[in-house]
């Protein structure tokens, strides 16, 4: 039954790329399409390599810093590692398997619990979510485009989402004592299975609780902001490289869309879907259909192959020098 239901998803996440990338490529013209890409900008294109080198050395120092409170030997280069991998499994296996990997298979590493890990992963992933919201917010306002009674209903969904990532972000106890409550019941009935969940909620809040307190969130925004800076002047770079774009500024409104498009099932590597909503941002604001398709595969590529090269490099090596934590 679990293995049916495995394939189940496989195949709906194909079908689910498919059908994008149908929609993506259905009025595009593969000449023109292909001399767009043997036209890119070298020069363009480096510069946006090295923003989107440094937004990841932003990411690693984040999540060194959320770390650091439980092992304060921990060094950034420690950290660089398990979340490279983490990524490189991310864009090639289903179901996010490489977060699970991050959470249980790097204790050595990370000197820290899967408890402590998967605190940190929270918090990684709200911050995240909470800069995209805000940057598509700005855009959206600066490019004046028309959302309609559904974008409208659609934008205030995405404005109480933020105000409760913030909540959560700022006062993590609001939910320390109905989690703790849970797990102490099913601690009670299931003691063989529920007592290390128990132990791992509490470091996972204790963790939470300490990254709330005093100058930790306010360091955290700030690398977050800069981490996703250095991802939207990829984006910016890539729409001066393909040198066909009217509106290079296209590019800011196109990161938070297709990177909140990845949030719709799909092939790991989020193929098709992040295309077609990489494009369509583009052409919302004016650049033609090939162009926009061109500068979406372009981005696309960029963003999936050096963590997935580097990070896989990483697991490589790693898996020569095997030990008890590997197999988690």
């Amino acid at each position: 039954m679990t293995s049916m239901k495995h394939r189940l998803r496989i195949l709906a996440g194909v079908s689910v790329a498919v059908l994008f990338l149908w929609l993506a490529l259905r009025h595009v013209d593969g000449h023109e399409l292909l001399n767009a890409l043997k036209q890119v900008d070298a020069a363009w294109l480096l510069a946006g390599l090295s923003a989107f080198c440094t937004g990841y050395a932003c990411r690693i120092k984040r999540w060194h810093i959320m770390l650091r409170h439980d092992s304060p030997h921990l060094r950034w280069r420690d950290c660089a590692g398990p979340l490279l991998g983490s990524f490189a499994v991310n864009n090639v296996v289903p179901l996010r398997a490489g977060d699970v990997l991050r959470a249980f298979a790097f204790r050595r590493e990370l000197s820290s619990p899967p408890g402590v890990i998967i605190a940190t992963l929270l918090v990684e992933r709200l911050l995240d979510m909470l800069m995209l919201l805000v940057l598509l917010g700005v855009t959206l306002r600066y490019f004046r485009l028309d959302l309609g009674q559904v974008g409208q209903a659609g934008a205030m969904a995405l404005w109480m989402a933020g105000s409760t990532m913030v909540l959560v972000l700022m006062f993590p106890g609001w939910a320390a004592k109905p989690v703790l409550t849970a797990s102490q019941a099913l601690a009670r009935r299931w003691p063989a299975r529920a007592g290390h969940l128990h132990a791992g909620l509490q470091r996972s809040l204790l963790t939470l609780q300490h990254v709330a307190k005093g100058q930790v969130m306010p360091i955290l925004l700030s690398w977050s902001v800069a981490a996703w800076a250095c991802e939207g002047i990829l984006f910016w770079c890539i729409a001066h490289a393909i040198g066909t774009l009217p509106v290079p500024g296209g590019a800011w409104l196109a990161l938070p869309v297709a990177t909140l498009s990845t949030l719709i099932p799909s092939t790991p590597g989020y193929v098709g879907t992040f295309d077609f909503f990489a494009a369509h941002a583009m052409q919302q604001v004016g650049n033609p259909t090939t162009a926009s398709m061109a500068y979406a595969l372009l981005v696309h590529a960029l963003l999936w192959l050096p963590p997935t090269v580097i990070g896989g490099l990483y697991l490589l090596r790693r898996s020569r020098n095997p030990d008890d934590t590997t197999h988690a």
